[in-house]
């Protein structure tokens, strides 16, 4: 036997854990196991002298491999037997002995055993847990050793200290892992009747009451249906009535003790006072009203007499009428008398059932088989509509404004659409303004070539006029008509409805604008304005590309002919011709199908962009116009610098230190200008000829040709305003991809 825990006899916490404190433990062996018992150890764990240590063996299946321990095998793994022990009691006039049972746990996983007895009501003793989970020994003379399971089976007995546990059964897990242990198990038993339960069983049949007695369970009702309602859509049509009319109500029906509550829907502006509820929660019976009733008939028991003992106050009992006798029948309301298009009688009121909810129609459906479920409309037809005249406009203050004074007492002012307002207005780059530029149609000769800037401000739908000032034309310009909004022409001014306004739809090239009187032809719109009416098409459909070539696919019939009169305009091959030439082309062709501003979107679209790296001859011409203009001639200075930083004499320099250079000596240049040149002169480690690149800017040793005035196009129509856009919207385009979109033409 191992020596207690004394001082002087202490030993490693973890040996003691692993193998002092254990007799036996599973391993596995050719993935079949058995359960042997492990080498005793001495003191400090130490084994004995001549002990040999033997092989570790599982009951189990090999699951977690041959070096796992054996409480990871079996972890949360235990058996459970069922058991009694027959407890002597001190009270003999009882019975000698109480029956008591309780569950043993067996844990695999380290021996260990625990007993509990399940809670009784009402047993006066105490319960619970009787001995707490550890390894029990065996009872004497083998208390050196442990309870294993091959100590367990079904009727037998087993020892916990000193108490005798009657084994009778064991759940299906236990018997299935005996069994595959090779334990051959006894048949089950039987747990005896406890004789003091036994008696009090008998005491309590007796003292229920075997008067006649009617017992009324509503509790498993309500238990089951309880927070479940059903809900259907009522309408009681009392119209025939003086001053009725239809009323729409809610009738909830709840399952938990049949009881029915009506709700009226109250439309806005009835003229009735607002009631909590039509119909408080009660049974509704099906005949009502029934009239006065005698007292005693409208009950649930009919009592015949009471008895008792010789005390005034004192009642023992109550005799009820078995058979009763003069009971008043009434017929209530039940779910299975409500469904759709069902009238009931709400206490001498007609009541039409018109709808049900989703929860009513499933409970209908499981219950009841309903599948038809056709709502019937209970809402009146609404009533006409009479419509509201208001009194012409006067003329005075604006329409808005005149209007706010006939809808109330007291006037208010016109409120605008704040929402529109916040989403149109400008912010950063968005300005959210459409610019055109305009020319007016006039028979004056004076005022003929007037050009004129229209925006319109998609914030509030307001309209400003602006004339470019022209030197020496004899005309004022500036502000022509201030931001507002301006009215469609051909309106009546003294009408009872709000005018019409120009909308930013009606706005596009080519359109013509009465604004107050003057007629303006819109000739061209800015970058933005065609951005914003391309990404918004379906607005402005006339900036859609799809529905401009659905126009031309109608030409199907000419398209050699398109191609040929293409061909024709581009002598030099090129598959692109100027704008000018593909809008005379197109509006011969089309006949009037296209409008000025459905041709600038195709022109767009089609455009060939304009090459971002312009000839290095035009940036040198540049550089030289700005020499001139400020007489610099230092090259030499310039040259004679880098030979001297030259040190090996390659004839190149990093291009960052002629920049450096050319910023010392102040060329007057700009830096774009200076960047582009010099990245033209940059070789492939970005070294630059310096001998060759001032002598290309030498304008006295090598001048250029002057650069070419920029010709006017056809209409009048210039960039040098600020804000003017340009009458071609691209130089040039590229038809041929025109044609093979349209028509699905290939070059030849």
């Amino acid at each position: 036997m191992a020596l207690p825990l004394l001082p002087g006899n202490s030993f490693n916490r973890n040996v003691g854990k692993e193998k002092f404190h254990k007799s036996q433990h599973w391993g596995f062996c050719n993935n079949v196991g058995m359960l042997v018992s492990e080498d005793k150890p001495g003191i400090g764990g130490e084994l004995l002298l001549g002990q040999k240590t033997k092989p570790k063996y599982s009951a189990f299946p090999k699951e977690m491999g041959s070096d796992a321990p054996s409480w990871v095998a079996f972890d949360k793994q235990v058996l459970s037997f069922d058991a009694y022990l027959e407890d002597e009691v001190p009270d003999k006039s009882q019975g000698n002995y109480r029956i008591r049972r309780y569950k043993i746990y067996f844990y695999l996983e380290d021996d260990t055993i625990q007993v509990n007895e399940p809670e009784l009501k009402n047993s006066g003793m105490p319960q619970g847990t009787s001995i707490r989970r550890q390894r029990i020994s065996l009872p004497p003379p083998d208390e050196d050793q442990f309870y294993t399971v091959h100590h367990f089976n079904i009727n037998i007995d087993v020892i916990f200290y000193g108490r005798t546990f009657k084994i009778y059964d064991c759940d299906t897990f236990t018997k299935n892992f005996l069994k595959k242990i090779g334990v051959k198990l006894n048949p089950p038993g039987q747990c005896p009747e406890d004789p003091y339960m036994k008696i009090r069983r008998e005491t309590l049949d007796c003292m229920k009451p075997l008067r006649p007695y009617e017992s009324f369970d509503t509790l498993k009702q309500f238990l089951e249906y309880d927070r479940k309602v059903l809900r259907f859509f009522c309408l009681w049509d009392d119209s025939a009535t003086l001053f009725g009319d239809r009323r729409e109500l809610i009738l909830h029906y709840f399952l938990s003790d049949d009881t029915i509550e009506v709700k009226e829907v109250m439309p806005h502006n009835s003229g009735r006072d607002a009631m909590s509820l039509f119909l408080q929660r009660r049974k509704l019976p099906k005949y009502g009203p029934p009239g006065v009733c005698q007292p005693g008939q409208v009950t649930d028991r009919t009592v015949l007499n009471i008895y008792g003992g010789l005390k005034e106050n004192r009642v023992d009992g109550y005799l009820l009428d078995k058979y009763k006798l003069g009971k008043l029948d009434q017929e209530f309301y039940k779910d299975s008398d409500l469904f759709i298009g069902a009238t009931i009688n709400v206490w001498g009121r007609k009541v039409l059932l018109c709808d049900c909810d989703e929860f009513t129609k499933t409970y209908y459906k499981t219950k009841y088989g309903i599948e038809n479920f056709t709502s019937i409309p209970c809402k009146a037809p609404p009533l006409p509509k009479i419509e509201r005249k208001f009194p012409p406009y006067t003329g005075f203050g604006s329409e808005e404004d005149s209007l706010r004074s006939c809808i109330g007492l007291v006037p208010t002012p016109h409120q605008r659409d704040f929402k529109k307002f916040m989403e149109k207005d400008s912010y950063g780059n968005i300005s959210n303004t459409l610019r055109f530029f305009a020319k007016l149609i006039t028979h004056k000769c004076a005022d003929v070539d007037r050009m004129f800037v229209i925006s319109y401000f998609l914030s509030d739908d307001t309209i400003s006029v602006f004339e470019p000032i022209e030197r020496n034309s004899g005309i004022t310009g500036g502000k022509f008509l201030k931001r507002i909004r301006v009215k469609k022409p051909g309106q009546e001014v003294f009408k009872s409805e709000l005018s019409e306004y120009i909308k930013a739809e009606e706005l596009y090239i080519g359109a013509t604008v009465n604004v107050n009187g003057y007629l303006f032809l819109l000739l061209n719109a800015d970058e933005y304005t065609l951005n914003y009416m391309e990404t918004n098409s379906d607005m402005f459909p006339m900036s859609s590309i799809e529905l401009i070539l659905q126009k031309l696919k109608e030409e199907e019939s000419k398209s050699r002919e398109i191609k040929q009169v293409f061909t024709a305009a581009d002598c030099r091959h090129t598959k692109m011709v100027d704008y000018n030439t593909f809008r005379d082309i197109i509006m011969s062709l089309t006949v009037g199908k296209l409008i000025d501003h459905e041709l600038v979107t195709l022109a767009r679209h089609y455009g060939v962009p304009k090459d971002p790296c312009p000839d290095m001859s035009v940036l040198i011409a540049q550089a030289h116009e700005q020499l001139k203009k400020n007489t610099f001639e230092n090259f030499e200075s310039l040259i004679s610098t880098c030979v001297y930083q030259d040190r090996e004499k390659k004839k190149v320099l990093p291009s960052k230190d002629i920049r450096r250079l050319c910023k010392s000596f102040r060329l007057p240049l700009s830096d774009d200008l200076l960047g582009s040149i010099l990245s033209g002169f940059e070789d492939s480690e970005k070294q630059i000829n310096y001998e060759s690149f001032f002598c290309a800017l030498n304008w006295r040793i090598n001048p250029m040709p002057e650069l070419e005035a920029t010709l006017y196009t056809k209409e009048r129509c210039e960039d040098e305003w600020l804000g003017m856009p340009s009458p071609i919207p691209v130089k040039y385009i590229n038809y041929m991809r025109l044609l093979k979109d349209v028509f699905g033409l290939e070059e030849e």
